[in-house]
C-alpha cells in the first residue's frame, strides 16, 4: 500500500545520495520516473508479520553491498550532510525507542541501516522469530546477535542517525513515522502525500500527533475534518472505493 508515497520517499533519498542500488519491493505494477529505482516484484505481503518475514528471511538474497538502508513510505533521508562514517562501524542502527530503559533501545526498523552479516544471521535457526522484525532484532535476539559479534549503535549515535519517537529532526540524518512528516517536510507537502495515499487509515493511529501540527497550517481545520472522515470509513477502504 501507499506505493506513490514510497516512490516519493525513495526519490527524496536519491536526490541526496548516489546509492549503489535502489530497490522497490512490491506486488503492485508501478513505473517510477526515476531511472535509479529498480522495481523488484514480490508476492503480496498481506500482514505486518509477512512483511517482517520478508525482511528477516528474503531481503538479504537481493543485496550486493556490506550495508543496506531500509526506507518505508513515511520516512527518508533528511540531510545527507549529516551522514557520519562511523555509522558503518555498526551492524544495526535505527531510531531509539524511548519506552525502553534496559539498554536494548536501538531501534526502529522503518528507517534503519543494517549490515549484510546481521541480515544473514537473522536466517540462522537460533534466531527467534517475532511478529515484528525490528523488535526481533533489537530486543528478542539482541543478546544472541551480540554474542555472534554484531554491534548495535549506542543510543546517542542512533539519535544522530534517525528520529522516530526520540531524537531531533534538526540534527538527524533521517527519520521515520508519519507523525513526524508535517515537521520534517512541511505541512503542505505532508498534505500532498496524504492525498496520494492508497490507504489513508494507515495514519489514523497517529491522528492526534498529526493534528497538533496541521491545524496550524493553511485550511488546517478543513484538513482535520477530511482526516476524520477518512478515519471513519470502513476498514479496508482505499482511495477510489465507493461507499
Amino acid at each position: 500500500m501507499n506505493v506513490a508515497a514510497t516512490v516519493r520517499a525513495l526519490e527524496t533519498c536519491l536526490a541526496q545520495i548516489d546509492f549503489f542500488a535502489c530497490m522497490l519491493f512490491t506486488d503492485v505494477k508501478v513505473h517510477p520516473s526515476h531511472p535509479k529505482i529498480e522495481v523488484v516484484p514480490i508476492p503480496r505481503l498481506v500482514s505486518s508479520n509477512a512483511y517482517s518475514q520478508f525482511l528477516l528471511q528474503q531481503l538479504v538474497d537481493h543485496l550486493a553491498t556490506p550495508h543496506c538502508l531500509i526506507v518505508q513510505w513515511d520516512g527518508h533521508v533528511l540531510d545527507a550532510s549529516r551522514w557520519r562514517a562511523e555509522f558503518l562501524d555498526y551492524d544495526y542502527i535505527g531510531a531509539r525507542w524511548p519506552q525502553f530503559d534496559d539498554g536494548h533501545d536501538v531501534g526502529n526498523g522503518g528507517f534503519s541501516l543494517r549490515s549484510l552479516r546481521l541480515m544473514e544471521a537473522c536466517r540462522q535457526p537460533e534466531f527467534v522469530q517475532d511478529n515484528t522484525e525490528d523488535t526481533a532484532i533489537g530486543r528478542t535476539n539482541r543478546t544472541w546477535l551480540e554474542c555472534q559479534g554484531m554491534r548495535f549503535a549506542p543510543p546517542a549515535l542512533a539519535d544522530l542517525f534517525a528520529v522516530e519517537r526520540a531524537g531531533d529532526l534538526a540534527v538527524s540524518f533521517g527519520y521515520h513515522g508519519v507523525f513526524n512528516m508535517p515537521r520534517a517536510i512541511g505541512i503542505d507537502n505532508f498534505w500532498k502525500v496524504y492525498l496520494e495515499l492508497d490507504d489513508r487509515k494507515t495514519v489514523w493511529h497517529d491522528f492526534r500527533a498529526i493534528a497538533k501540527d496541521i491545524r496550524h497550517g493553511s485550511d488546517g481545520f478543513s484538513r482535520l475534518g477530511r482526516m476524520i472522515i477518512d478515519g471513519l470509513k470502513p476498514s479496508g477502504y482505499r482511495k477510489g472505493d465507493c461507499l
